[in-house]
């Protein structure tokens, strides 16, 4: 700081000295105003370089772990499309298991044993149906073998490959060919049963890879979530203002302000006082 000399007027050495303080106060009052205001403790490139550049990657990073929660959610009602038909497509083997169970007692005669087989048409013709209409956006998930790729992490992909469950696909051949005049009874039962027990297998299988898949992407959104909440909260500390501090600083330096007008006052009168000397 330069030494002031009152006895030389022409310069007035004090007063830029109280000046360049003032000014300096200003300064740092704009900036935790400019805090208060915005919520940001980074309100441009040079309040904080390296902080802008680790906030900005790690916001960066938020937006990309909430869209990697949605794609998991996303991909979860894929695979209840898909839970849904193969659940209804077990209920309708579980029911033609037990018809066929009651063909082969004799304890029935031949028209019932033809009603049996019609039902099992029936059965048969809901599976296919069900097979070629579960669809999720136009894709088939029963129809065709198909594989999805989920996005389920920043540099992660988990795949999911369905298979067609028509009834032919799911081994039920002989049920297949079944019409409406068939007769199912203790001498060929087993055929069409063994199928169907086959058949149920297949399904369960579909089941229990799905509900695999649906159980790793709940853990997934799990591990997302705290990620997500980890890197906000470290954003949020980079980024934003804490506001109680921002609201000390301001007061004191309002004060400061204050007091340096006052100073720069004074010290504009300090030079008067050469002017004794002609008297």
């Amino acid at each position: 700081m330069a030494e002031g000399d009152i006895t030389r007027i022409r310069s007035n050495i004090q007063g830029l000295n109280v000046l360049n303080a003032l000014r300096n106060v200003q300064s740092e009052l704009t900036t935790h105003q400019l805090r208060l205001a915005t919520g940001k403790r980074i309100n441009s490139a040079g309040d904080d370089p390296a902080g802008l550049l680790v906030a900005t990657r790690l916001n960066g990073r938020t937006k990309a772990l909430n869209q990697i929660f949605e794609n998991l959610g996303e991909a979860k009602n894929i695979l209840s499309v898909a839970e849904g038909g193969l659940s209804k497509i077990n209920d309708i083997l579980v029911e033609m298991q037990s018809k066929i169970e009651k063909a082969a007692s004799d304890s029935i005669g031949t028209v019932e044993r033809q009603a049996i087989s019609q039902q099992i048409v029936s059965f048969r013709a809901e599976i296919d149906s069900i097979a070629a209409n579960t669809k999720f956006n136009g894709v088939s998930l029963l129809g065709s073998s198909t594989t999805f790729t989920f996005q389920t992490h920043e540099a992660a992909q988990t795949t999911f490959s369905t298979s067609q469950y028509f009834a032919t696909g799911i081994g039920l051949t002989q049920i297949s060919a079944l019409t409406s005049g068939s007769i199912i009874d203790s001498t060929n039962y087993l055929t069409y049963l063994n199928e169907v027990t086959n058949g149920i297998n297949t399904i369960g299988s579909g089941l229990t890879t799905i509900g695999s898949l649906q159980n790793r992407f709940t853990v997934k959104e799990d591990v997302i979530q705290v990620e997500t909440a980890n890197s906000e909260a470290a954003y949020n500390r980079i980024m934003n203002a804490d506001i109680a501090r921002e609201q000390l600083e301001t007061t004191k330096f309002q004060v400061l302000s204050q007091t340096s007008l006052a100073m720069l006052s004074q010290a504009n009168q300090n030079s008067s006082g050469i002017l004794s000397l002609f008297r």
